[in-house]
């Protein structure tokens, strides 16, 4: 059961947890991504992706 937004500091090889929660928002998609399931992130934007989709489009800003 999804519960939380989580608020996290993406680092270049991990993430750092500042607020616990249960997922972050795709800031392409909107989608909820699982922390479990957290693969794609931009560290200088501090933006979290759901697939390497949103990833792509980011790149087209």
């Amino acid at each position: 059961m999804i519960k939380k937004k989580a608020k996290l500091v993406y680092k270049h090889n991990s993430f750092e947890i500042l607020e616990t929660g249960d997922y972050v928002i795709c800031a392409i998609s909107g989608k909820k991504i699982m922390l479990k399931d957290l693969n794609y992130w931009n560290v200088e934007l501090q933006e979290a992706y759901y697939s390497p989709v949103e990833v792509k489009e980011s790149l087209k800003k």
